[in-house]
């Protein structure tokens, strides 16, 4: 049977390389994101390559109920989809008190209600349909509290801790839902987050889109519910819960901080 694979945030970074690993292995696509032009452009590289059909939907994700809106489009086309990739998400950076509210609510939104409304309509109908893979883009900033990047930290906690449990809740009906968590990459996310001085990022070789992408989508056709990218990102990541959590912000700060 034909598989579809619905991403967000399908025209750069971890999305776009994890839209070529499912158009290789000759799944459909139905690609989310707000350039209408880049994505155009994948469709017609994808389905000259792979020779499979490509729905495209330009939409901002931040907006409310923009996920209802693209569920609904898919249903008009008759789209079944059996794997439903939450990719798309962004950062900020800065104090808290210091940054744009705009700026947070539209990350809130992106990063934590859009996944949660596309996991529960289509969660929905995999249900129905008796099966189906889900993956939501977490980090390995899901661990612990970020200072400076406050509130992406929390949305990133919420991803991981959301997907473990609704991964526990389906797991016997056929379906899996795995969080990605990758540590810093080679993507747009620095430079849309104002973060190419951060002690963080700076100086450092980074894994690419591309391995991440590889590694999640492996991981999320085990059916593993937790997926962290890298051997010292498992360690770091496992290892904040064995220290204070006092030390643990205090060190989280020192290494997102400008150096």
């Amino acid at each position: 049977m034909k598989k579809t694979a619905l991403i967000t945030g399908a025209s750069d970074g971890i999305g776009l390389e994890l839209t070529k690993i499912h158009a290789s292995k000759g799944d459909d696509l139905v690609l989310v994101a707000r350039t209408l032009s880049k994505l155009n452009e994948l469709k017609g590289q994808l389905e000259s390559e792979f020779g499979i059909q490509v729905h495209t939907i330009q939409k901002d994700l931040s907006v409310p109920n923009a996920a209802r809106e693209v569920y609904d489009e898919v249903a008009k086309k008759n789209i079944s989809i059996q794997y439903l990739i939450n990719n798309a998400g962004f950062g900020d950076f800065g104090f808290f008190h210091e940054s744009d509210w705009e700026k947070q609510a539209q990350m809130i939104n992106l990063n934590i209600m859009a996944l949660t409304q596309f996991t529960k309509l289509y969660l929905e109908d995999m249900i129905r349909q008796g099966g189906g893979k889900i993956m939501n883009v977490a980090s390995t900033a899901a661990f612990q509290p970020g200072p400076l990047m406050a509130v992406y930290f929390a949305t990133k906690a919420y991803v991981l801790h959301f997907s473990e449990a609704i991964n526990n809740e389906v797991k016997e009906k056929g379906i899996t839902v795995t969080a990605l968590c990758p540590g810093p990459t080679e993507s747009g996310f620095k430079a849309g987050a104002e973060m190419e001085e951060s002690r963080l990022m700076k100086g450092k070789k980074l894994p690419s889109s591309k391995e991440v992408a590889h590694f999640g989508y492996h991981k999320m056709m085990q059916g593993k519910a937790v997926a962290i990218h890298g051997l010292k990102n498992f360690i770091l990541s496992n290892s904040v819960r064995f220290a204070p959590r006092s030390l643990s912000v205090k060190i989280a700060r020192e290494v997102i901080k400008n150096g």
